[in-house]
């Protein structure tokens, strides 16, 4: 079986396509969202999704979240005494909603589609399809979020010829694509984006906002204690979530017996989001410019991604192309549905035996050279190799010479960037490559670039007058993890100890428990107290049908307790 999933910043999911349609998979909460957070409970045992997410603030030690933003990147997040990199993290994710399919439909899944911001470096797609690796899952494709999410609208009208611009705003990254789709045919015209703008950056200004109101208090906490943080940046999505449904929400904090606060207005979240709001207008810029469309000529602009929801980006997004954007899909899960299509399409399902998916590569790609202007040698210029939106899978070469005398090595260094000069874009590897001791300019080399349909580069280098072919291995790339790390790093994923899912639900009810009596005071917190004393007891019985409905009832409680003024 082949699943699409959406591995999101803050929420994933999975889909399969059944019934010559996408379906949902819902996790053993009965939740199609899975936190994208991973942690590991008291015994050392790991928790993936709500449970994980649930000790954030009272487990902040124990607990990752946002690791996403750090795919492809060498960095390591510590979890008590075991560091883990993103792709790690992102394995034990992929492995839980692996699970969930296997259970729901009782057979093995093997291979999968996963999506990516379109957006995303050659570094960062390659830790994503190691993450599938270490899932233990051959990853068919990747494919960009924005054309999982056209795939999912286009499906239901491969009739029509339609211009699309996708506009999909997530919790951790924000792209820009525009399709068109015609006889069946769904062509990317052009992508744009920001891998690092989304909902948890209007989580941080909100925050900022707060610390900022409170800072003539000698007694306000200190709020760069990690569960300090997590309180706040919960507290911050959660204002920002009421925001979407009234016209002020009150930003609250409770320590040490004080509790601080501030009524924040819609207008006051668009006053502190001001510089985001404006950077999300560069790409939707670039990605019309590219494709040579006018805002007049698309037919539909689709809000993708939850981040959507926040009335100030709907209004944002009506201003910027003239009309009411489209939201028939659930904007959180569009882009796992269009992954399931994309998933049919490589089994071939008879319902989409029509549809034919076309992408582009999302940026440039290139190489350092020295340029001359009158006598003088200047290096540190780019070369573009292959420009950004050109139609994938894309293969361009170009001619380069020595530069010296009597030259014996030619060192190829390979960029991604849209700047004139390789010190402003993103080095991804080098080579360096032996050549004849000939007079200057006398050797050549053919340096050919391709771009295949899943975003991953190949670089090779041939040399004509020796005859000897390279082929580039990206090189000092710390976020790359080699073969053998890959084989070292799954054998200890496959040590660890998976807290028991049959469990989870239990779990997750106590981790919830805990947090909401640390959030709050008084007789709330007290209340909270005895609940949680309760329901242990019950867990002590061991009597199923008693735990069942105690979780019921308590678990009525705690929606009516948040669904209420905050206390």
């Amino acid at each position: 079986m082949i699943v699409g999933i959406d591995l999101g910043t803050t929420n994933s999911l999975v889909a399969v396509w059944r019934d010559e349609a996408p379906q949902l998979v819902p996790n053993v909460l009965g939740s199609v969202l899975t936190p994208s957070v991973v942690g590991l409970d008291d015994q050392g045992q790991v928790l993936v999704g709500q449970a994980a997410r649930e000790r954030l603030q009272t487990h902040p030690q124990l607990t990752a979240a946002l690791f996403k933003r750090h795919m492809g990147s060498a960095q390591e997040i510590a979890l008590g005494k075991r560091k883990f990199r993103p792709e790690e993290l992102s394995a034990l994710v992929l492995r839980s909603l692996k699970e969930d399919v296997e259970r729901a439909f009782g057979e093995p899944v093997e291979e999968a589609v996963i999506s990516v911001p379109a957006y995303f470096s050659d570094a960062q797609r390659k830790a994503t399809r190691i993450a599938g690796e270490l899932a233990g899952l051959k990853v068919e494709k990747l494919v960009n979020e924005p054309t999982a999410a056209a795939l999912a609208y286009g499906v239901h009208q491969k009739d029509k010829e339609t211009s699309f611009l996708v506009f999909d705003l997530g919790g951790g990254t924000f792209d820009v694509s525009i399709l068109e789709l015609f006889e069946g045919v769904m062509e990317v015209r052009a992508s744009a984006g920001d891998n690092f703008l989304g909902g948890e950056d209007f989580d941080t200004a909100l925050i900022q906002h707060f610390v900022s109101s409170q800072r003539q208090d000698k007694h306000f906490p200190d709020v760069n204690v990690p569960g300090m943080r997590n309180r706040l940046r919960c507290e911050a999505e959660r204002v920002r979530h009421a925001l979407g449904q009234q016209p002020t929400a009150t930003f609250s904090l409770a320590q040490g017996g004080r509790q601080w606060e501030l009524a924040i207005s819609q207008d006051d979240l668009q006053h502190v989001s001001a510089s985001l709001l404006e950077r999300l207008r560069g790409p939707v810029e670039r990605a019309l410019r590219d494709a040579r469309i006018r805002v007049a000529d698309l037919n539909e602009v689709l809000l993708v991604g939850g981040t959507t929801r926040m009335p100030l980006i709907r209004k944002l997004a009506t201003t910027l192309f003239g009309r009411f954007p489209a939201m028939h899909i659930n904007p959180d899960e569009v882009v796992a549905l269009g992954a399931a299509v994309q998933a049919a399409l490589k089994q071939r399902a008879a319902a989409l035996e029509e549809v034919v998916l076309t992408d582009v590569c999302p940026y440039t790609l290139g190489i350092e050279t020295v340029e001359q202007f009158g006598r003088v040698l200047e290096s540190g210029h780019y070369l573009p190799i292959i420009e950004r939106n050109c139609v994938v899978p894309v293969s361009r070469v170009k001619t380069i010479q020595t530069l010296h005398d009597n030259q014996t090595h030619v060192l190829v260094k390979v960029f991604q960037g849209e700047s004139r000069l390789v010190k402003d874009n993103i080095a991804l590897g080098e080579l360096s490559i032996p050549v004849p001791a000939r007079p200057a300019g006398e050797v050549e080399l053919d340096v050919r670039f391709t771009y295949d349909n899943n975003g991953i580069l190949e670089a090779e280098v041939k040399v004509p007058a020796s005859g000897e072919m390279h082929h580039l291995v990206i090189e000092n790339n710390p976020g790359v993890l080699a073969p053998q790390e890959v084989r070292q790093r799954l054998a200890a994923l496959a040590q660890l100890k998976v807290h028991p899912r049959d469990q989870m639900v239990n779990t997750t009810l106590v981790a919830r428990l805990e947090r909401l009596y640390q959030e709050h005071l008084g007789e709330v917190r007290e209340m909270l107290g005895n609940m949680a004393g309760s329901f242990q007891q019950a867990l002590a019985s061991q009597d199923v049908e008693c735990i069942a409905q105690m979780r019921e009832s308590i678990a009525h409680r705690l929606d009516e307790l948040e669904r209420s003024p905050w206390q």
